[in-house]
């Protein structure tokens, strides 16, 4: 390689590692200020809407119908027999 390319290829190495520095530190500082939420927040946080599974009943017949209309244990407990009848 000519000294030419030689400093040009050493000045981009350096931009990078200078670019993924700057950026390592945005992300490290970005996660430091999270903190966890206040005991006047979490009211909203229990709201039914914010949850992952707003109505738990109709999820487990829901389950429990794909697991005896599928005769298959999806790890939500035992297998049906396949007619419903569970």
């Amino acid at each position: 390689m000519t000294p030419r390319v030689n400093a040009v290829a050493e000045r981009a190495l350096r931009f990078s590692l200078r670019a993924s520095a700057f950026v390592l530190a945005l992300a490290l500082a970005g996660c430091a200020t999270m903190a966890p939420p206040q005991p006047w927040e979490k009211g909203n946080l229990a709201r039914p809407e914010m949850q992952f599974d707003p109505d738990p009943l109709d999820t487990k017949i829901t389950q429990h119908i794909y697991t005896s209309k599928e005769a298959a244990t999806g790890g939500y407990g035992a297998g049906g027999g396949g007619c419903g009848c569970n």
